[in-house]
This record gives structure tokens, C-alpha cells and sequence, in this order.
């Protein structure tokens, strides 16, 4: 196994190595960059995947705080989308039905009859060509992925490309841009599952969150969103002040009670532009993430449906509620829905968005 320095700007540095192969031969490969005294990332082209993301606590500590599976059998599997770069259309697309400009496509589906993260074999799945990159104080990995004219169902040739870069102080910015041939959708999102306390380290019932959004998308008993837009007050939705994850579930509402005794929905972000979407902080080792975005939507989940089935890279297994996704995204199924705001993506448009994760201690 080779390990091979590429960029080291000052306390910064990138290396790359290739630990496993998939069954066809080719290789995954594996980044890893950032400061040697704060966070660091591992990335692997399987997916455009950040793989771990090791975190100071209040006392300089480092850990990892990103959940994910190692054997390539569970990154094919299992964990096939922690930390993934998930589409061509990240969350769901109802009955894997595509309406455009008078055509309709016919998308491939999951069960139970939707289209999820870009399908069965989407972008998750697939070996991205990446490249090490460095901009002004970061330092990072650009990945890049054609996906052909009907891939998935998808209309169009697109090129997509996701790239991760850290500075010293610990902000990770994840940028996406896309264009394609013929009229399509994109909706790019990164599907890590972060716990605050290390990966394999409990529950994240103790973490404390905030939201920036007035506003969320109920969902139907296949986690379609049903309606317009519902207020969160006076519901368990309502994180506009910080609350204790745990204290919310607790609670007896529907759509808790939906999801699996737990979160997997979208919140209707507050404002435009670039602007802080949430905090997620875990009082006992000091850890703190504000998560800033472009997009429009968040779309939350806690681990409900997580069994203990899958081990992690720790050891430990995932059981319920080990990891709280924040997928920063436009909403569930708007093509199918007019009054959401359009993921459509015609020739000589460009797709971009921009989602950065800043770490502290406190």
C-alpha cells in the first residue's frame, strides 16, 4: 500500500493512498488533508465520500466524528451512503416519476416505489476521478463524475463535481457544480452522519440543536412530502432556539411517530444566499458545528431506522439514533411539485452550491 505526500502549504497537508479494491479490480483511493494539530479529513473516491473527519475537543482531543462503514462489502451495502456525495437527485422523487417539458420519465426506483438518493446505483456508488487541490489557506480534493444521458433514468449527459477543502481553523467547505446536455434535475447533497462525541460513541440524544427555519415539510407514511409548508411552532420541529435532540423525540406528535420515533424530514430554511442553516453542539466533550449553505432546504434525519446491524470503523455497532444527518438540499420531490423551488438544470446553465461545516470547541 503506497501513501504518497502531494500538497503540504504550511501546517497543511494532503496525502493519498489506495487501502482496497472493488470486486472488478479497480481501486478505491483514499485522501487525507487538513492541519496536523486540528481537523483532519479522509475522503475516498468511492462515492466522493468523506470517510472521517477527525475533531479537537474542548481539551485538544482528536476523534472521529463521521459515522461510516470500512469493508468495501458494506460500502457497497449498508453504509453505501454515509458521508456520500448522493444524486443525481439527493432524498426522494415520488413513484420515480420525472415531469419534464411535456415528457415524462420514468426514473429507477427502490422500494417502496420511489426513487431515493438517484436511484438504486447512484452517484454513492460510483469510483469519481479526484484530483488533490489547494486554494489560498485549504487544502483538498476535487472530484469529478460524467454520468451518461439516461443514467438512472435521468435525462441528459451531466458532469457533476464536488470539491472538499479545509482551511486551519477547522471549516470544512464542500462546493458542487453541474452542468449537462439536455434539460434535467440536480439536487446534490453530502449524506454524512455526524456524533459529536466520536463515531461509535452512543446516541446523539445528547447533542443540542438549532435551525434556522420557521418552517418544515410534513411527509406522508412513505416519507413523501404531502402539502405547503407548516409552521414549526408549537411543534417538536420547532429548533429556532437550541434544543436537546433527545427531548424532542420524546414528544408525541404524527410525524415523529411517522419516521420511525424520530427525525427525517425537510425544514424550510430561512432567508437566501449563503447563511448559516444550524448549530449541532454535544455538551460533554465541547464540540461544536455551525452548518452554512446556499441551498434552500436541511433535511434532517437522526438514525431512526439505524439496528445495530452495521459495525463501524471504531468496531462498535450503529444502533438507533447513532448519527444525525444535515443534508443541506432543495426540497423532497419538487419536480412533482411546481411550488417548490426548481431543480431543473438546462444546456449552458451551470448547477452550484455551496455547504461549509465549521468546527469549534467551547
Amino acid at each position: 500500500m503506497s501513501r504518497d505526500a502531494l500538497v503540504s502549504p504550511g501546517e497543511l497537508t494532503v496525502t493519498q493512498e489506495a487501502p482496497t479494491g472493488l470486486p472488478d479490480g479497480r481501486r478505491i483511493t483514499r485522501w487525507t488533508f487538513g492541519s496536523r494539530t486540528r481537523v483532519m479529513a479522509e475522503v475516498l473516491n468511492l462515492g466522493a465520500r468523506l470517510q472521517a473527519l477527525h475533531v479537537p475537543d474542548r481539551a485538544g482531543r482528536r476523534v472521529n466524528v463521521v459515522l461510516a462503514g470500512e469493508g468495501v462489502e458494506e460500502l457497497l451495502g449498508e453504509a453505501s451512503y454515509f458521508g456520500a456525495t448522493v444524486g443525481r437527485y439527493g432524498n426522494r422523487i415520488a413513484g420515480g416519476v420525472l415531469p419534464l417539458d411535456g415528457t415524462t420519465h420514468r426514473l429507477a426506483t427502490q422500494t417502496p416505489g420511489h426513487t431515493l438518493h438517484g436511484g438504486p446505483d447512484g452517484f454513492a456508488t460510483r469510483l469519481w476521478d479526484g484530483v488533490p487541490v489547494r486554494a489560498d489557506r485549504q487544502v483538498g480534493v476535487r472530484f469529478r463524475l460524467r454520468s451518461p444521458d439516461g443514467d438512472q433514468g435521468f435525462p441528459g449527459a451531466l458532469t457533476a463535481e464536488v470539491t472538499y477543502l479545509l482551511d486551519p481553523d477547522g471549516e470544512l467547505s464542500i462546493a458542487y457544480r453541474a452542468a449537462t446536455d439536455a434539460p434535467t434535475v440536480v439536487n446534490l447533497t453530502n449524506h454524512a452522519y455526524f456524533n459529536l462525541a466520536g463515531e461509535g460513541g452512543g446516541s446523539v440524544l445528547d447533542h443540542r440543536l438549532q435551525v434556522e427555519a420557521a418552517g418544515y415539510l410534513p411527509v406522508d407514511g412513505e416519507l413523501i412530502p404531502f402539502g405547503p409548508v407548516e409552521p414549526v411552532s408549537g411543534t417538536p420541529f420547532d429548533f429556532r432556539e437550541t434544543r436537546r435532540i433527545g427531548a424532542r423525540l420524546t414528544e408525541d406528535h404524527p410525524q415523529i411517530r411517522r419516521a420511525g420515533r424520530g427525525f427525517d424530514h425537510n425544514w424550510v430554511l430561512d432567508g437566501t444566499g449563503f447563511r448559516r442553516a444550524a448549530v449541532l453542539s454535544h455538551p460533554g466533550s465541547g464540540r461544536r458545528v455551525e452548518c452554512l449553505t446556499t441551498e434552500p432546504g436541511l433535511q434532517v434525519y437522526t438514525g431512526n431506522h439505524f439496528d445495530g446491524s452495521l459495525t463501524g470503523r471504531s468496531g462498535g455497532r450503529y444502533g438507533q439514533y447513532a448519527g444525525i444527518a444535515l443534508e443541506t438540499q432543495h426540497f423532497p420531490d419538487s419536480p412533482n411539485r411546481p411550488d417548490y423551488p426548481s431543480t431543473l438544470l438546462r444546456p449552458g446553465e451551470q448547477y452550484r452550491s455551496r455547504t461549509v461545516y465549521r468546527f469549534s470547541a467551547e
